[in-house]
């Protein structure tokens, strides 16, 4: 069984093909399925192991697999199960067999591989994945096993480590990019359309500048309007948002809409309505929540998650120490794992040897039964017993010494002593 992750994130990407295969939590599951199918058309033996997450800023594939290259087969199910050609997609994609997949899912759980560098929200998403690959039945012994230590150890990391000291979120660098169009955010009114985790963070960076207004749109009405009110704001419907717009300074985004939410055309009609004021617009979704063409408007300052992320890089210098530490927490804790994959490995031949020996012990029993029953001496039936034992368990060394030729040999006689050392 080998272990790999395949996949591609915001170091190796553009938004732009990012947002081709981000998956929403509710896609998961069925992806987890045929990531698992699409082994078993290539080796029909099954029991792979799939998981698959997916955020803003990566989407990869985690798997156990048997298959002659899974690697490969993984990459090619990433562009078939998104039906991407192939060979645009593979040089965007990292492929990591055993030990460096292992790093690197430590390294993402403990926010060492994202985009700010430390942040927590990466290991919630990833414990949220690897809920929804068990439910649909992608987890077996080693992705389990794995993902459990993934957690433990951005546990241990955050608790003995400074990395996420002197971050810079997404959220406070959306409010410092707003900063460098409108000078008083207290006279702006703001949008924030969606209200997941990032929503919510954005909403609290936004609201402690104390901005003229606060306005949440989202589909649920019910939940748009928790979000709002716990800041004095209002909330209206996305269907709203054509007639709407207009009334906005500052718009943030942040759905799992697979579709753009904000055309072209809709904010070429706001900026005519405002009479040319400005616009400060972050999308922070994958897939896109507005069309990148909005971005040519003369009056509209658009900016993605991988803008953002060139901000966020403040004050990475004074958290390298940090980092160091933290590398070297994960680097001892995929060797353990590493020896945990290794014991497994021979779980079947202990279990066979274990099989072996009973049959053997059973056949000599009964064969010692017999003769008790006969009414042979004990002593004698003990003695033949312990005899027999002992000639059924050397057969297959002697054997194998006798077959054996040369340098083999000469590692067996080496070895055998080992093997039947008396253990007192």
């Amino acid at each position: 069984m080998q272990l790999l992750a395949v996949g591609l994130n915001h170091t190796t990407a553009p938004v732009s093909l990012r947002e081709q295969l981000a998956l929403a939590p509710d896609q998961l599951g069925q992806a987890v399925v045929a990531a698992r199918a699409w082994f078993e058309r290539i080796d029909a033996r099954g029991g792979d192991e799939a998981a698959i997450l997916s955020t803003c800023n990566r989407t990869e594939l985690y798997a156990a697999s048997q298959v002659p290259d899974p690697l490969d087969a993984s990459a090619h199910f990433l562009a078939d199960y998104h039906q991407l050609n192939y060979s645009e997609l593979r040089p965007h994609l990292y492929m990591l067999p055993q030990r460096d997949a292992v790093r690197h899912a430590f390294r993402v759980a403990s926010g060492l591989d994202s985009m700010v560098l430390g942040e927590p929200q990466i290991l919630g998403q990833m414990k949220d994945a690897v809920r929804l690959a068990d439910a649909a039945g992608g987890l077996g012994t080693y992705l389990h096993q794995m993902f459990q230590r993934s957690f433990s150890v951005a546990k241990e990391i955050r608790s003995t480590t400074e990395i996420g000291a002197h971050s810079v979120s997404m959220a406070a660098a959306a409010v410092r990019l707003s900063q460098r169009i409108f000078d008083k955010i207290p006279e702006q009114n703001v949008l924030f359309i969606g209200a997941g985790e990032m929503i919510e963070l954005c909403v609290t960076h936004f609201a402690a500048q104390s901005p003229l207004s606060v306005t949440v749109a989202n589909r649920t009405m019910e939940r748009g309007e928790q979000l709002a009110h716990r800041y004095g704001g209002s909330a209206i419907r996305l269907a709203d948002l054509p007639d709407q717009l207009a009334r906005y300074d500052i718009i943030i985004s942040c759905t799992a809409s697979s579709l753009p939410l904000i055309g072209l055309g809709l904010v070429e009609r706001a900026v005519k309505a405002r009479r040319h004021k400005p616009i400060f617009m972050v999308d922070l979704a994958v897939p896109r929540d507005i069309e990148p063409e909005v971005a040519r408007l003369d009056d509209v300052f658009l900016y993605t998650v991988d803008d953002l992320g060139k901000v966020v890089q403040t004050g990475l210098e004074s958290r390298q120490a940090a980092v160091a530490q933290a590398e070297s927490i994960i680097e001892t804790r995929v060797q353990s794992y590493m020896s945990w994959v290794d014991d497994r490995a021979i779980v079947p031949l202990i279990q066979d040897l274990q099989e072996t020996s009973e049959t053997i012990r059973m056949q000599e029993m009964e064969r010692a039964r017999k003769m008790l029953a006969k009414g042979e001496d004990v002593d004698v039936v003990l003695e033949a017993l312990s005899k027999g034992l002992t000639a059924k368990f050397l057969h297959g060394p002697r054997q194998a010494l006798h077959q054996a030729k040369g340098d083999e040999r000469a590692h067996l006689a080496n070895l055998l002593p080992h093997l039947f050392r008396n253990r007192r």
